[in-house]
């Protein structure tokens, strides 16, 4: 029986992240599961994590407690450009919450939360293995961003309007 949520190259990334577990150890595969249907959507619907529960032969309260224990995964959909301030203690004592306060107020948003437009989603991370160029942030679970100032903020939000990204 076919799953609508989940496609047939989700199904396979998921059969090829499980396979490399004991069979009786499938609860294993589950984080790696999940993240290939975020990929996908970009978020985790009821739907999404019921399918990865079923199609892994788990109970669905497993994907859920999964879904709810790790900050990496998303229940609502995000915007098209998702900024995370890392806030670990170098970015911190860098003044991240300053950057994440700025933030706030550029976008007119508070973190977890999307801007009415659907462009900008705002989130706090830890750490973002950027320690020595602290305070940064990372884009889209794709571009660092480093010593990021009021200036440079500027500029990247500048850039992710226009499609023009200032790649560090």
């Amino acid at each position: 029986m076919s799953n609508p949520i989940l496609t047939a190259a989700m199904i396979n990334k998921i059969d090829h992240c499980s396979s490399k577990f004991p069979v009786d150890q499938k609860r294993s595969a589950l984080l790696m599961a999940l993240r290939v249907v975020q990929d996908e959507y970009g978020w985790l619907s009821e739907q999404a994590i019921d399918a990865v529960a079923d199609h892994l032969s788990l109970p669905r309260i497993y994907a859920y407690e999964v879904v709810e224990f790790y900050s990496l995964y998303r229940r609502k959909k995000p915007g098209k450009h998702v900024i995370k301030v890392c806030n670990s203690i170098s970015c911190y004592l860098c003044a991240s919450q300053d950057l994440i306060h700025l933030c706030e107020k550029k976008l007119g948003i508070k973190l977890g939360e999307t801007t009415p437009c659907g462009r900008f989603t705002l989130e706090e991370t830890e750490c973002i293995a950027a320690c020595a160029g602290a305070p940064a942030i990372l884009v889209n679970d794709a571009v660092y961003h480093e010593e990021v100032t009021a200036t440079k903020l500027d500029q990247i939000l500048h850039g992710l309007t226009t499609n023009e990204v200032p790649n560090d």
